[in-house]
Order: structure tokens, then sequence, then C-alpha cells
């Protein structure tokens, strides 16, 4: 790292060269990186890889105006100590023999990181109290006045200006100290502040060339634009509310869950109406569907202000503030004490990878002839990313790490949210940003001079810092490179995240829609790809996020039914061949990647009842339209259409595990990868699930193997008649276990499993089976019933919930469905003409008859009839 701010020094054996470990290829996920279409990419290429280079270790003082809120080295030869038996007792190497080759460098960021905090407890009070920036910088409140403190060293002056002066700042002028940090205070006039709130203020500075620029100040907590002028600069904003304006939490934060079921949503784009939602109506509309959907985590997009709405909130100008497109910060606490009061934690995502490059309204303004120790940015190529036209955090700076942790500890305490999604890790860990890097799983790939140290203490520290905040924290991980110990604590030599984003499912969910058929989906390469993640790192695992969803790109549902979702979706004809196997797939493929895939699960707004279109911001290319900038809740809240069946299912899910906490149980074992009978058999938990992926054939007498002797009945079951099925498995059947082999042996046990029992499993469906405790029934005379039946029992209770068990009517034959060539624009519209066909509908009987049903054990000629079928047959 360059420049004379650089914290800490590289020592001479940091990064040598590594011979490659045989076991480096162990439980490593790759994926395409999500971010590129994301940020809405202007080019490509590939990232600059300088080396570090070896600094004479710097040396600070405390720097007292008031209190100590900024540091600068001092030409001395003295050093500071540190704790050697920190950097000796690496505990990840013991999880994980195969990164012991790679010991230097974990002692080497270790060391960077315990003396990085030493220097914040000898010269700022510590970390805790480091992270307390916004209480120095920007407009506070101090006695008989404000005071307004802003870090720009290469400004050769500076004024504060706004509605408070007239925009003339000849009066206002501040004043540098030796750190470049400019101040003023500004006295009360009459008793009142001078500077009234919710008026508009800006700094005005000029740099090297004599030019006076003005730029929204760094720390500001909201920041507003003109609506009415297109392409208008934001103006910052001085919100300081009096106390009856304030808003007051009244609901603690909801405990921390087992597992975290989190529902990704973005607040403006959540109105069914084509404009920008708020905060409040969002809170009130939204997050009971969500509740009732039994999440127990919001995860909000785009909180962080940006003057670019069709970043989707990933290029952010102004990060102290609330985007003032959905409310004021006021109204964004209001919507956070109304999860909390549904039990709902609420987490942000968090961007502290990149920042964006809108000199005018961002903090890419304050770098105006600065070098690169005296900028929030590094210099050159270094310091823009080329694929995302945006700039790059220095992470090895006191003011930058005093700016970004500050910031994660405003949203913590200010807005009391319970935790953060990182978003652009891979980015942020490597010099090169994972550009051009496919990630093969060699741990040379992870540990080398392409590693960004700074940028990995930067993130230890943060995590650090969250956890003692917030002890209950959730903290997740956005990267696609699987660098080992991400997941891990720092205590231990990890960079200290709760979770890791499992980004490669939805990538092989994406190749199989899009490539192969579904007699070609491999049994064992799915089980692999879901099962493919580091031992102890915790992942959260997706079928499909916001990346999945946005304009360019498909989210699952349409993969599945594509066109015919504006025709075919209504209960009042029969299903397609198309819509039957589609609804079917979006259920497994959802199920399976939740049962099978980590240890939390993440769905993006809609998806759940499978959105039909895709998301495209208000841009030039639509005609600034908001038609596809929406969530169509009429949908799924019209009893006649099918979306209802998909939504009760994801509420279904999400209540098997409010019942059996499978997704936190460390017990997960795939018995059984089926390859010709297309069917994966595992235990999560307790429970046992069969997924039967083949296309037509239906097992009756299906055996399957188990962990634990007894009686299993069905806690889950896709094909039911209220998730849209066909109503072929009892739920009233009892299912008991067999024992298998010879005990204590566990070759001679049927698929390594002590015992087993039989199962019907239709075609596409996917049933979960739960040991039924006997002794409770004898006892109590009580039956354990199902997740299916509870919501049954239940819908009366649930606002907005589509619970009622109205089946597909099988329509008049005289009256064949509409063809597939309907305008999109009109999909609302041609949907809600299909309801006023038919007032009531009717129950049809249950039928099998038109699958074949295939037993367990087939003769030889009936295999070969089986395996010479065509779709068509």
């Amino acid at each position: 790292m360059l420049g004379s701010l650089s914290l800490l020094a590289a020592t001479p054996f940091a990064f040598r060269s590594f011979s490659p470990s045989s076991n480096n290829n162990r439980s490593l996920s790759s994926g395409t990186n999500h971010q590129i279409a994301k940020q809405l990419a202007t080019g490509s290429g590939r990232g600059s890889q300088k080396l570090l280079r070896r600094h004479v270790f710097p040396v600070y003082r405390r720097v007292s105006y008031g209190s100590p809120i900024s540091a600068v080295m001092i030409d001395d030869s003295s050093t500071i100590t540190t704790s050697e038996e920190n950097t000796q007792n690496i505990g990840i190497l013991d999880i994980d023999s195969a990164l012991r080759p790679f010991k230097d460098h974990f002692q080497y960021r270790i060391k960077k990181f315990v003396d990085q905090k030493n220097l914040f407890e000898n010269y700022e009070g510590g970390l805790e109290e480091f992270a307390k920036g916004y209480l120095r910088f920007g407009f506070n409140r101090e006695e008989d006045g404000i005071v307004y403190r802003e870090w720009a060293p290469a400004a050769q002056e500076a004024q504060v200006v706004g509605d408070f002066n007239g925009w003339d700042g000849s009066n206002h002028k501040m004043e540098k100290n030796e750190f470049g940090v400019w101040s003023i205070k500004i006295p009360d006039s009459e008793g009142n502040p001078a500077i009234p709130h919710n008026s508009r203020v800006k700094f005005r500075f000029k740099h090297g060339d004599g030019v006076w620029v003005d730029r929204i100040p760094a720390w500001i907590k909201y920041a507003i634009v003109d609506p009415t002028r297109f392409g208008a600069p934001y103006d910052g904003v001085h919100w300081d509310p009096p106390p009856s304006e304030r808003y007051e939490f009244k609901y603690p934060r909801p405990p921390k869950p087992k597992a975290p079921r989190i529902y990704e949503a973005h607040v403006g784009m959540s109105s069914s109406e084509p404009r920008i939602n708020s905060y409040r109506e969002f809170a009130d509309d939204v997050l009971p569907r969500i509740q009732a959907n039994n999440y127990n985590t919001v995860q909000l997009m785009a909180v962080m202000e940006h003057s670019y709405y069709a970043s989707f909130g990933y290029h952010v100008t102004n990060f102290f503030s609330v985007s003032s497109r959905s409310g004021t910060p006021e109204d964004l606490k209001y919507l956070i004490d109304k999860a909390h009061s549904l039990g709902l934690r609420v987490l942000m995502d968090v961007v502290h990878s990149h920042a964006s490059n809108n000199v005018t309204d961002g903090l890419n303004g304050f770098d105006v002839g600065q070098s690169s120790q005296e900028s929030y940015f590094h210099t050159g190529e270094r310091g823009y990313h080329k694929l995302w036209d945006s700039r790059l955090f220095n992470y090895g700076n006191w003011e930058v790490l005093r700016f970004l942790l500050s910031n994660l500890r405003w949203w913590l305490e200010e807005f009391k949210f319970d935790g953060f999604r990182f978003d652009g890790v891979t980015s942020m860990l490597y010099h090169h940003h994972g550009i051009n890097m496919p990630f093969t799983g060699d741990y040379n790939e992870y540990f080398s001079e392409a590693t960004d140290v700074d940028a990995v203490v930067y993130l230890m520290l943060a995590n650090s810092l969250i956890n003692n905040i917030l002890p209950d924290a959730t903290v997740i991980a956005e990267d696609v490179s699987g660098m080992p110990g991400l997941g891990r604590p720092v205590s231990e030599g990890g960079i200290g995240f709760d979770y890791r984003l499992a980004m490669a499912i939805p990538d092989k969910w994406i190749d199989y829609l899009k490539n192969k058929n579904d007699e070609e989906w491999s049994m064992m390469d799915l089980s692999c790809s879901l099962t493919n993640r580091r031992y102890t790192e915790k992942c959260i695992s997706y079928a499909e996020s916001h990346d999945q969803s946005i304009v360019g790109d498909k989210t699952i549902a349409f993969f599945l039914m594509d066109k015919e979702m504006y025709s075919g979706m209504s209960c009042l004809t029969d299903a397609s061949p198309t819509i039957d196997r589609g609804i079917a797939l979006h259920k497994m493929i959802h199920f399976i990647t939740m049962a099978l895939g980590g240890e939390g699960y993440l769905n993006f707004m809609g998806n759940e009842f499978g959105h039909p279109e895709w998301i495209d911001f208000p841009r030039e290319g639509n005609g600034w339209s908001y038609e596809k900038c929406r969530r169509q809740w009429t949908l799924v809240d019209t009893d006649h259409l099918r979306y209802k069946f998909m939504n009760a299912f994801d509420r279904a899910m999400n209540a098997l595990d409010d019942k059996f906490s499978f997704l936190s149980s460390t017990k997960q074992i795939v018995s059984c990868t089926d390859e010709e009978n297309k069917v994966i058999v595992f235990e999560r938990g307790d429970l046992v699930f069969v997924f039967n992926f083949h296309p037509e054939n239906t097992y009756d007498g299906y055996k399957v193997g188990c962990d634990l002797p007894g009686k299993y009945r069905v806690a889950l079951d896709s094909d039911a008649w209220e998730f849209g099925g066909h109503g072929r498995v009892g739920h009233d059947v009892d299912h008991f276990t067999s024992p298998e082999g010879i005990p204590g042996v566990p070759e001679t046990n049927f698929n390594n499993r002590p015992n087993s029992f039989k199962v019907l499993s239709p075609a596409r469906t996917c049933v979960v089976y739960y040991k039924v405790d006997e002794s409770v029934e004898e006892t109590n005379g009580i039956n354990v019933i199902s997740v299916s039946e509870t919501l049954e029992m239940d819908a009366s209770k649930q606002k907005n919930a589509e619970e009622s068990a109205i089946l597909v009517d099988h329509g008049d034959k005289e009256n064949p469905q509409e063809t597939n060539d309907r305008d999109t624009a009109s999909f609302d519209e041609e949907l809600q003409k299909d309801g006023a066909k038919q007032e009531s509908i009717e129950e049809p009987a249950a039928s099998v008859l038109d699958k074949k049903i295939v037993g367990s054990k087939l003769d030889e000629p009936e295999v070969e009839e089986m395996e010479d079928r065509t779709p068509d047959d």
C-alpha cells in the first residue's frame, strides 16, 4: 500500500510463494460475478494488480481539540509492540489443515488487525469510540451552537453555505487544522439553532487550481433532490428534528433466530402501482405479508442514498443518508420498529466495497486535488472499478476507517438495524476484484500478493465492531470466491462473518433450466452443488435473488413457464403441461435449495409466488417508466389465479422450519441420489426429505433410509391440493420403519442408513416425513399434525393469506384456453377479466390415473417399457 498514511507495514515473509496443497480444492463454490449485472456495467477489463510495498512502520500521536478525532504520523523511530501470542494460536489452521502452508499470511494479517486495534486504543479510546465519528464529523449540536467538521486535506479554503446564509459563505469560513480537518462553530441565534432543521446545506471549498466547488457534506444525514427538475443535483439537508418530531422506538429487537429465513426487499419498488413506494407504506402493507409467510428476517436493499435509482442502490452517493425517495429518516425508523413489533429482524444491504463515481452528489467529489494518502479512494487504476464505473476505497487510511466503521455503528444504533449483508465482498478481498478470475479452489488464489490485506483487516475490524456493539447481530458476506475463513470468528484468524451467500446455487439452477432437459438432470450433480460448502462456515442458500430478477435475466418462474404465465395461470381452466410442470418444479427448486443448500434461506420479494416479470428500473431505454419497477401483489391476492399456490407452499416451507428447526441442524445426510429414477433422499435434523424429479414416473413403495426407528408421517407435501398439486399422497398414512443390516456395521445397511420405510413418491413432488413421538401420542392422545394441516387451521388468522384449498377446475372443454401471444403490458387486465367468468370454484375429485404408477421393484419388461417411453407417450 502506498503513501504516508498507510497504517501498517508488510513483513518480508508476508507474501512469499507457496506450493499447492493436495487438499486445496475442497468445498469451494464457484459462480459468475452477479455484481457485473447489478452495477449496470459500462465497460469491461481486468483490474489492476499492484503489489504491496514494504514501508516503515508508522507511529501516531494523539490529536486534541476537544477530543481525539484524528491521527497523523510523526517522525519517530520508536515502535509499537504487538502481542506475539495473538499471531501464534490460529484456530482456523486446526479446522482446516490445508491452510497451514499459509500460516505466514494469517500471522501477517492478524498482526495488522491487532496492531490497528491497539492504535485505536492508544489514540482514540478504542475501536468502539473510534466508530462514533458521526458525533464529531458532519453537523452536530454542541454547547450554544452547531459545530461542522469535514476532512478535506487538499482544500485551500472552505466555507459552509446553505439556506441559512443565503448560500453566501463569506461570513462562515472554516478553519483547517494540521490533519486536514476543517471546522466551524455557528452560534445559536436568539436561542435557536442558526441552521434550521430540514434546511439545505453544502460544503464549499477551493482546490489547488483556485476553483471553488460545492459538495454535499460527507457525513450528511439526509439528502434531497428537486423532483421537478430532470437531472437536478442533490442537496445536503441538516436533519435535526425537535423532540416532538423524532420517532421514538417502541419495540425491542427480536431475538436472533436459530436460522435466518430472509425476505430480500426493495422498498421503492414494493408498490403494486407504477411508482416509488414509501417506507411507511412498505411497513403497513408489505411487512404483514412477510410475517404471514413465516419469514423471520427482512433484508432491505437501497437504503443508503443513491442518486441513480436504476443502480438498485449499489452506487451509493451519501453513506449516512436514508434514501429520500421513500421518505425521511423518521419514516425508516417507523418501518424498522414496525418490523420488530411483528417479530421480524431487519438487515441492511450495506455497500462498503465501492462508491458512486458521481462527483456532484457523492463522496467522490471530495478527492479533488488529493493524493493517495489523503483521499477516501485510491488514486489511478487502483481506485477505479472498470466494470462498475465506481471508486474504490483506500482501506489503509485512518480517516477512511473512521468513516466506514462509524457508518456501521450509525445504522445499528440510530436506526436499530439487526445486522448487515455486505455487498461486493469479493471485490474488496482481492486487488483484481474477482474480474476474470474463475476461482478454481486452489488455496493460492486466496492467499497471495493478489489479496488486499488492508480490505481484509477492515472487514475483521468491522465484524469485531458489530459484534461488540450488538452481539446478536447477523452479518452476511456476498462473496463468490469462497475464501476460506470468511465465515469463521476473528478470534480464530477468520474474517468474522456469520454467513456467506451460496452464490453458486442460482448459477446451477440457471444452467439446468437453460441448457438441460428434465431427463438430463443429474441428482448427484444437484446434490453436490447444494451441499458444496466449507466445513463449519455457514451459508445462506437461495435459488434466486434480485440478481436473477433484473432486466435481461429471468426468474425461475419465467424460465419454467415463460409466456404461458400471461395466459395459463387461471384456475378456471385446466393447467397446461407447461404450467403444471412449472408450478411443480418452482416449488421443488426453492424447497430443495432451502432444505439442502445452507444454514439459512433467502428469497427476493415476489419470487415466492412466481412474480412473472423482471425488474426494469426507470431509464432512458424504457422511457423512464415504472411499469416494471413494482410488485404485482394483486396476482397472489386474486383467488382464482395459480400464483396463490406457490405462495402457500413458500409459507409452508418456512412454517416447517419454524416447527422442526431443520435449517439450524448440523445433521445433514444425503442417503440416495437415484439417477435412474430421478430421486434424491436426505435427512436434515430428524426429518426425511424425498424429492422425485422424474417428469412422469410415480413410485409406489419407494424405499427410503432413515436414522431413527419408529413411525413416520407426512409433514409437508408439495403435491397437496392447497399447493396446486394433485393430492396423490395420503397424509393420514403411518409409515413404520424396518431395521436394515447388521447393527454397528454401516456398510450392511440400506444406503448406509440403519432403518428404512416405504413411501408413495409421485412425479415432480417433494414430501417430508417426521418421526411421530409415540409416547406423547399414547399418553396424551395428541396427534402431531403436519405443517399443511397447521396452515389450514391458521388460515383464518392470517391477514392477506390465500390459504383456502380452492382446487383447479377442469373448466368448459368447449372453450379452449386463449392463445399465448397476449401483450405482456396488459397482463393484469387480462387476468382480471378471467375472474368474472365464475364466482365459485368447485373441488374436483383427486385422480392419479393420468400418471403411470411404477413400483419400486420392477421386473425387466417393465423397466424396458419405461425407458423406451417418450415424453409424448
